[in-house]
């Protein structure tokens, strides 16, 4: 077993017992799943927009090369630079030169996962460079030395007495403050940095292709700070983000914020086109836009493309019965749940990883509830198929599953021994069932030898 995979099992063994993490995790989903009818109510067919959204992501993936190109050539004749980043390596690298060249010793940050992937927040620290979190959560967990704990909510598994805590122990703060007090001590901390800062880094929900804009939504407003505030702003972003074309936002707006927060729309919509213009007041002077692949073309296999699709609404993951169950550090990844289960061994190797794609129970919710309609489980099955074409799987897993296709196949095999029989051979022989699973506990009889009993001749 490799480390992740030995990580991963001793992280959800301990959450899976904890008790009040599950309480918690309940609470914060429960009132998302309240809210999320009332956000599908301004769809007069939730359905058809989905299939819709789909339709339009699939023509995006399919021609990406085009649509980056398009994108790069538009928004460069508005005095942006574009740069592409193959690696996240290339990607630090190319951030690193420009606050280099701006001298730069204070960044603030919007909510991003892309940074997180690439752990720029570790990076800049260690050029001596201050990088300040500006979304509530992200700061919350920045606070606390922990990364984000889900895709859009970093720090669900915090109540409000736990944030009350931190905020004590980090910023000598009254420790009974209410959570309106508590957003009022991080905007006044935060707001300072912005003055100071002198570069603003953001990432982007969309890329518009034939705009060469980049579109990002948010409730607190520190995405728009971060990009007009400082004199230089750097957006990061994915090259799957990108749609076709600006008329496209008005459907993928509304199904991010349902599937997202259960909002119609979220409450700052931002359309960013390049830098300050002649004869504009504000915006920053300089604007960088950093394309980033890390491993996301490998997901361009006719049989995994589909997860290119994702809007990183978080939806997944909060339908899936094993992030509820685990949380989101458990999975020691940057994006966990399913949508990162079925990405993450394409992003960081199918050897470490593979063992993601196994954590899950099939039970399909996560396609239920995509707003792009992802085949999520059946991604999970690919993964599971390509780890064992690639070699990844011991010689007493491939005996038992060879073993048990052959029994399966053969109808007086499964009806020979009683279901003792076959409890033993299966929780006491293959032992790893049963390491983190409940024991089987097979009928006595056979359905085929039940109906003969019944039946009699007539079988």
């Amino acid at each position: 077993m490799n480390e992740s995979a030995a990580s991963f099992i001793a992280k959800s063994t301990i959450k899976s017992a904890d008790l009040e993490h599950r309480r918690k995790i309940n609470f914060n989903i429960s009132r998302y799943n309240a809210a999320v009818p009332g956000g599908k109510e301004q769809f007069a067919d939730v359905m058809l927009a989905r299939e819709h959204a789909k339709n339009v992501k699939w023509r995006a993936i399919e021609t990406l090369d085009q649509q980056l190109e398009e994108f790069e050539l538009q928004i460069t004749k508005r005095g942006a630079t574009v740069l592409w980043a193959e690696t996240a390596e290339q990607a630090l690298e190319e951030i690193g030169k420009i606050c280099d060249a701006k001298q730069c010793r204070t960044v603030v940050k919007s909510k991003s996962m892309v940074t997180e992937e690439i752990h720029l927040n570790h990076y800049l620290e260690n050029r001596g460079i201050e990088s300040i979190e500006t979304d509530l959560g992200e700061y919350i967990q920045q606070l606390d030395g922990e990364p984000p704990y889900h895709i859009v909510t970093p720090a669900m598994h915090k109540s409000k007495e736990d944030v009350a805590k931190l905020f004590a122990d980090k910023l000598g703060t009254d420790p009974n403050l209410t959570p309106e007090q508590l957003t009022l001590v991080a905007r006044n901390k935060l707001r300072e940095k912005y003055v100071t800062a002198e570069i603003g880094v953001t990432g982007a929900n969309f890329i518009i292709a034939d705009s060469g804009a980049i579109a990002f939504t948010e409730n607190e407003g520190n995405a728009r700070l971060s990009a007009s505030w400082p004199k230089t702003h750097i957006v990061i972003v994915g090259i799957e983000k990108v749609i076709p074309s600006l008329a496209d936002l008005g459907l993928f707006w509304p199904l991010l914020a349902t599937y997202g927060t259960g909002q119609k729309v979220t409450v700052y919509n931002t359309i960013v086109s390049g830098p300050r213009q002649p004869g504009e007041v504000d915006g920053p002077d300089e604007m960088y836009v950093i394309l980033l692949d890390n491993g996301r073309t490998n997901l361009l296999n006719a049989n995994t493309r589909e997860a290119l699709y994702c809007i990183r609404c978080g939806a997944c993951l909060n339908a899936c019965p094993v992030y509820k169950n685990i949380g989101g550090h458990s999975y020691g990844t940057t994006y966990s749940g399913p949508i990162g289960k079925v990405i993450t061994p394409h992003l960081r190797g199918v050897d470490e990883y593979k063992h993601l794609s196994y954590a899950s129970s099939l039970c399909g919710n996560c396609t239920e509830v995509c707003p792009v309609r992802i085949n999520l489980h059946e991604l999970l099955l690919e993964n599971r198929n390509i780890a064992v074409q690639e070699g990844d799987s011991t010689f007493a897993e491939r005996m038992a599953w060879k073993a048990w296709k052959t029994a399966s196949l053969n109808r007086g095999m499964m009806n020979i021994g009683s279901g003792k029989t076959k409890n033993w051979v299966v929780n006491k022989v293959f032992k790893g069932w049963t390491t983190h699973r409940s024991e089987l506990n097979f009928s006595q009889k056979t359905f085929n030898e039940m109906w003969k009993d019944e039946h009699g001749k007539k079988a």
